[in-house]
């Protein structure tokens, strides 16, 4: 058994149940666990490790709810720098098409390094491309060594051009082989016990790269084994354009049609979702990963966040891939959401009587820990109190980022200012940073070999142009 134990933290924000902001705290974990919280005299004076916090506030560990960390190797591509969702995604199958194993490994650990060290804990992805030998196990084996909490999503694509899909022939699959696979990464790595640091979700990329029949199959393959449904949804016009003229109802309506509602299912985007799909959203506690940077690197358009959350739906954020957002800093997406949430407002028809508390500092932290939990059907993530997972991150109150409002609001100022990076970051009762360092990837060689595969892959899809 290993014991941690961080001392005198001056704030504590525990995002429980009563929302308490607890100051000169302690917090003592053994094994994955916290066991105690309070003054420092209420608790063991000594620990394995001991980490003194004085100046710093923890928060629960944030949780990401979309993501696709492959992507990490296709930032800022200029033939796709100004393009909007249908036609990124055509200019950028052919590059993905290219995606090898070790390609999928590097960029997997690139993207959990760049979230943990925003003090992000969990996260989920959604890979749904799977050539040349690609597969889920490459990101799970890759989080497995770097120590992150993760949710991976079998995604897929069966759709392609020729009938009638958005993505290439090259880059679909066999939904007989889709499904099988499915079942052998749930029965081989989905662990459905507390403090799971790996779990497996079904995800079908989309309603315009999938059929009705995979739809439906994978919603029972999924309750059939216990595990959630995931997938994107109504993301911007052309979406439900799509959905309108394929299928002849919007895309919520679509999702009721092939059982994609509940709470064991969530959605990404959801930006034009409307008022009866969030009626339908609220009722069935289905769940929605809401991406601000990348609707608005997308031109999406900005998601009903407020009345989502007003209408009882579940809500949690997501950087969504670095292709589309181009970076995966948690705590940044959080304060763009808040940020977002005000502006969204602002912009709809006169009359509307929203001001700057559409979304507050606090709002937009709980979107970011026990909103996305939620979301993910983790109970025990999102807040700290006893029995939780030790899954927590730290920032330091006196660096220059918050110089001037940290005194004022500690946890005001870490939505409100410049989006910091975490001091520590603690994942499952294990330090993963350090003093701003990951202590379990080196990271200057991997960022070396990411960038040198990051090349490779976009010569070898100008090659075959």
């Amino acid at each position: 058994m290993s014991t941690l134990l961080l001392r005198h933290a001056r704030c504590v924000a525990t995002l429980d149940a009563q929302r308490r902001e607890l100051t000169d705290t302690s917090i003592f974990i053994r094994d994955y666990r916290i066991e105690a919280m309070g003054p420092a005299h209420d608790l063991p004076a000594e620990a394995d490790e001991v980490l003194d916090l004085s100046g710093c506030l923890v928060t629960p560990g944030l949780v990401n709810t979309h993501h696709h960390m492959y992507q990490s190797l296709t930032r800022a591509i200029p033939a796709v720098q100004d393009a909007e969702l249908f036609s990124w995604l055509r200019g950028l199958y052919p590059i993905w098409a290219g995606l090898t194993p070790e390609m999928v490994q590097v960029s997997t650990q690139v993207a959990m390094a760049e979230l943990l060290l925003s003090g992000c804990t969990t996260s989920s992805d959604h890979l749904y491309i799977y050539p040349n030998g690609v597969r889920l196990d490459d990101s799970i084996e890759a989080a497995q060594q770097i120590g992150m909490r993760f949710v991976a999503t079998r995604g897929s694509m069966s759709v392609g051009q020729s009938q009638g899909g958005l993505p290439p022939d090259v880059v679909v699959e066999r939904e007989d082989a889709i499904l099988r696979d499915t079942q052998r990464l749930i029965e081989t790595w989905h662990d459905a016990r507390h403090g799971a640091m790996v779990q497996v979700a079904v995800a079908p990329c989309s309603p315009f790269s999938v059929s009705r029949d995979l739809m439906r199959e994978s919603a029972r393959l999924a309750r059939a084994h216990g595990v959630r449904l995931h997938t994107h949804l109504a993301e911007n016009d052309h979406d439900i354009a799509y959905s309108r003229e394929k299928f002849g109802c919007t895309p919520a309506e679509y999702a009721e049609q092939l059982g994609w509602v509940g709470h064991d299912v969530w959605h990404a985007h959801c930006v034009k979702l409307d008022a009866a799909g969030m009626g339908l959203f609220a009722r069935t506690r289905t769940g929605v990963a809401h991406c601000p940077c990348s609707n608005m690197r997308l031109a999406s358009g900005i998601a009903p966040v407020r009345r989502m959350l007003d209408a009882g739906v579940p809500v949690g954020l997501g950087v969504d891939g670095s292709a589309s957002n181009d970076g995966a800093h948690m705590l940044g997406e959080a304060r763009q959401a808040l940020l977002l949430a005000r502006v969204g407002r602002a912009l709809e028809p006169f009359g509307c009587d929203a001001g700057p508390a559409e979304m507050t500092a606090r709002d937009a932290l709980t979107l970011a820990t026990r909103g996305g939990a939620e979301v993910l059907g983790r109970s025990d993530i999102g807040h700290l109190a006893v029995g939780q997972c030790a899954d927590l991150a730290v920032f330091d109150l006196r660096s220059l980022d918050f110089a001037g409002g940290a005194v004022h609001d500690p946890v005001g100022a870490l939505l409100l200012c410049a989006s910091a990076k975490a001091r520590h970051t603690v994942v499952n009762g294990r330090v993963v940073v350090r003093e701003g360092q990951l202590t379990t990837v080196d990271l200057p060689p991997l960022l070396e070999r990411h960038n040198r595969l990051a090349l490779q892959l976009a010569i070898t899809a100008l090659g075959q142009r």
